[in-house]
C-alpha cells in the first residue's frame, strides 16, 4: 500500500483503485464515520471504471498510524493531510469526493485550498459545520415504522447516548444500521456488517474538535469564494443525515447544485449504484448547473 509524508512528518497510507479499463482521471475520495476505515467506500458503485480512485486512510484508520497529537484527528487538520497528499501525488488540481462526516473535512479543504479543486462532490453530508441540525432525518425514520427492523433500531438509537463503552456502541450501531439504507436487503446487510470492526474510537472522538469555535465562522465565510462546481447528493430515505442538511451545506457555496436520489439512504452507492454512479460521472464531466437542484 502506498504512503505519503504529511505536514508533521507522519507517514499515512492511501489506496489506488483502477477499473478494468485502466487508469482514468484521479478522484480523491474521503471516508466519513467519522473515524471509519475507508474500506467501506469500496469502489463507490463502480466509479473506478472511468476514474482512478485515490482513497486515503485518515489518521488512526486502515493502515495509517495514530496521530501523535490529539488535534491531528480534527477535521481541519485532516484537510491539511489532504493537501500533503495532493503535493505527494504531484496534482496541480484535482476532483474531490467526500462522504458523511468527511464532507466537513472537504469543506475545510475547500476553504483553505479551493483553488486546487476542479470539482467537489459531497455525498449525504450532515450540517453540523453549518451549526444547524434539521429534524427531517427523524421524520424519515418515523415514516418507516412499518418495516420489520424498525422497533429494534428505535431502541438502539435511543440507547446510544447512554452506551457504556465502544463495544456497546458498536453493537447498537449495528442494530440501528437499517435506518441508513434505502432498503434492508442482502447488499445492505453485508455492507452494514462491516461497520463495527471499522470504527476507530479515538479518531471518532477527536474528529469534531473545534467545530463550535469562532474559527468555524471564518471557515464558513470563505466557502462562497470557492469557484469550482459543487454537487451535494442526498437520499430521500436517509434517516441518518436527512435531506435538509445537504441543502444547508449547498447554500454555503455559490456554485452548488443538489441532487436528491429516490429510494436511497445514507450510502447511495450501496442502495442504487446504477443511479448514483451516472450522476457523479456526469457532474465530473460537465460541472455545475445552477438550475438543476431537483431529484432523480
Amino acid at each position: 500500500m502506498p504512503h505519503y509524508t504529511s505536514y508533521d512528518g507522519v507517514e499515512l497510507s492511501y489506496q489506488v483503485l483502477e477499473g478494468s479499463e485502466g487508469a482514468g482521471p484521479p478522484l480523491v475520495c474521503l471516508a466519513g464515520g467519522p473515524g471509519r476505515d475507508a474500506a467501506y467506500l469500496g469502489d463507490l458503485g463502480g466509479l473506478d471504471a472511468h476514474r482512478t480512485l485515490i482513497v486515503p486512510d485518515s489518521r488512526g484508520t486502515g493502515a495509517s498510524p495514530p496521530s501523535p497529537e490529539p488535534w491531528g484527528y480534527a477535521f481541519p487538520a485532516l484537510a491539511e493531510d489532504l493537501e500533503s497528499l495532493r503535493t505527494h501525488l504531484g496534482l496541480e488540481t484535482f476532483a474531490l469526493l467526500a462522504h458523511d462526516a468527511a464532507c466537513a473535512t472537504a469543506q475545510a479543504y475547500a476553504a483553505q485550498h479551493g483553488d486546487r479543486l476542479t470539482r467537489l462532490v459531497l455525498v449525504t453530508p450532515g450540517s453540523r459545520l453549518q451549526g444547524e441540525l434539521p429534524d427531517d432525518a427523524e421524520e424519515i425514520f418515523e415514516s418507516r415504522a412499518t418495516e420489520d427492523w424498525w422497533t429494534d433500531a428505535y431502541v438502539a438509537v435511543h440507547t446510544l447516548p447512554t452506551a457504556g463503552d465502544m463495544d456497546e456502541v458498536r453493537s447498537l450501531l449495528l442494530r440501528a444500521a437499517p435506518m441508513g439504507y434505502g432498503r434492508w436487503d442482502g447488499p445492505q446487510r453485508a455492507h452494514a456488517a462491516t461497520e463495527p470492526g471499522q470504527l476507530g474510537p479515538v479518531p471518532r472522538a477527536g474528529f469534531w474538535q473545534g467545530v463550535d469555535d469562532p474559527a468555524r465562522h471564518a471557515l464558513l465565510s470563505r466557502l462562497p469564494e470557492v469557484g469550482c462546481p459543487v454537487l451535494v447528493i442526498t437520499g430521500d430515505r436517509d434517516a441518518l443525515a436527512g435531506m435538509r442538511a445537504g441543502e444547508l451545506v449547498a447554500a454555503s457555496f455559490r456554485t452548488a447544485a443538489v441532487r436528491t436520489l429516490h429510494g436511497v439512504g445514507h450510502y447511495p452507492w450501496v442502495d442504487e449504484p446504477d443511479l448514483f454512479r451516472p450522476v457523479v460521472e456526469q457532474f465530473l464531466k460537465r460541472g455545475y448547473d445552477p438550475e438543476a437542484r431537483g431529484a432523480v
